[in-house]
């Protein structure tokens, strides 16, 4: 997502839960959003 942005609607495709709430968990560390969990990305996102 970095090199092609997305529009908004399919940023909230990915960012949305069936309910219509952000996905669990969600984390923002300083430009970077973690949204659901991958617990390699998890890891290396708070490392970093």
């Amino acid at each position: 997502m970095r090199e092609d942005t997305p529009d908004d609607q399919t940023l909230a495709g990915h960012m949305l839960g069936p309910t219509g709430n952000l996905r669990a968990p969600t984390i923002r560390k300083g430009k970077t959003l973690i949204i659901g969990f991958n617990e390699e990305v998890f890891i290396q996102g708070l490392r970093a």
